[in-house]
């Protein structure tokens, strides 16, 4: 890895400070810690002051050290170790991170890194004129299955071509970044395959239906009876024959059982035919035990159950709130969960039922999916931005 050094001394500011937002959000992140590891705390708060002023300064790590009682050169190790932190000046609407890892560069990611250079800088780390975009170059940053992509602050773009980058860094330019969809940007969801289902739909390839269970006497007669005979072994066979009180004939079973392929059993023994079933036996004694269906964990009817409402006109987008998918989403329509209104007012028991019914482990109250229902019916993305400081999902 290159040596990474502080932006020159004419471009560093004279003092850092949070804002009062910020302030408050470093306060709560370092009493997650427990006491004395406090100093765990170095790279939240760094990133936070790389979020607030665009980069990292010196004086930013002057004031992480001094809030965590920790020597500024500790501080600075980190900052100079993790390539996430910038420690000169990027573009201020964007700063690009094109992967130039294997995969991406199979892709066309030096086509991505040729339009970089010619509508920003022909170098990474420098700022166009206007000081309002850059690039660099990076390592692997995860989707290799999408690939090429680039990374503009947190969000990531995938499936890319020139042109399609070009357009993206028009929008950023012209301060509408936040017009461009996030993900990739062809006919994909996510990293699911490209258009529709291509294979098994019809034909050979058609899904069989699955045979019918069998019951009753029919299932019975498939399973053998416990006094069935087993098939003799060789090793059986010759241990049979040495133990025959006869000493001759047993020497010379035991000659033929060692030197000879052990004996078929006999038709009777390799398979005996279940006897008849008599009438009313089945209810009397049956011989295989019936196995019930578990019953359902989660019942409809339980009085937790949120309330169900109507499906109105226009619905929230549930997918907006971290922890819920798709098929999630899918799954709470099907309970009449429609808003953001109605999963904010969800009290711990509804919760739990919920979870249950999800088989989700715990995972709404880990996410917090109140408090994000609460930000997104108060004001949307824009309020869910002010509480948690990032996009929905």
């Amino acid at each position: 890895m290159s040596v990474r050094r502080l932006a020159e001394d004419n471009v560093q500011p004279a003092a850092f400070a949070f804002n009062r937002e910020n302030s408050a959000w470093a306060k709560l992140a370092i009493k997650k810690y427990p006491k004395g590891r406090e100093q765990s705390a170095v790279i939240p708060l760094l990133m936070r002051a790389q979020e607030q002023d665009g980069w990292v300064t010196r004086a930013a790590i002057e004031h992480v050290a001094t809030m965590l009682d920790m020597p500024m050169i500790r501080v600075l190790e980190v900052a100079t170790f993790y390539t996430q932190f910038q420690l000169k000046p990027v573009g201020t609407r964007a700063h690009i991170q094109v992967c130039g890892t294997t995969p991406c560069m199979l892709r066309g990611a030096e086509d991505l890194k040729k339009v970089c250079q010619h509508k920003i800088h022909h170098d990474p780390f420098h700022t166009n004129e206007a000081g309002t975009l850059s690039w660099e170059e990076v390592e692997c940053l995860g989707a290799c299955v999408n690939a090429p992509m680039v990374m503009v602050f947190k969000d990531t773009y995938e499936d890319l071509t020139p042109e399609r980058l070009e357009e993206i860094i028009d929008a950023f330019e012209a301060g509408n970044g936040a017009s461009v969809p996030v993900g990739p940007q062809i006919d994909r969801h996510f990293s699911a395959p490209q258009g529709e289902l291509t294979s098994l739909n019809e034909g050979n390839g058609a899904a069989k239906p699955k045979r019918a269970a069998k019951t009753g006497a029919s299932a019975i007669a498939s399973v053998p009876p416990s006094n069935a005979a087993k098939p003799v072994t060789h090793d059986e066979a010759t241990n049979a024959a040495i133990k025959s009180p006869s000493t001759v004939k047993a020497t010379k079973a035991a000659e033929d059982a060692t030197s000879k392929p052990a004996p078929k059993a006999p038709a009777a023994a390799r398979a005996i035919k279940n006897p008849p079933i008599a009438e009313g036996s089945l209810s009397e004694k049956p011989a295989v035990q019936s196995v019930k269906a578990p019953a359902e964990a989660v019942s409809l009817e339980d009085k937790n159950r949120p309330a169900a409402i109507e499906r109105p006109a226009v619905t929230d987008d549930l997918k907006l709130i971290a922890g819920v998918g798709p098929k999630i989403e899918i799954i709470l329509h099907e309970l009449g969960i429609y808003t953001y209104a109605q999963v904010a007012t969800w009290k711990k028991a509804e919760r739990e039922w919920v979870d249950s019914y999800l088989n989700f482990k715990g995972r709404i109250e880990r996410d917090d999916w109140v408090k994000q229902a609460k930000a997104l019916a108060k004001g949307g993305e824009a309020e869910y931005i002010k509480v948690f400081g990032k996009k929905p999902r």
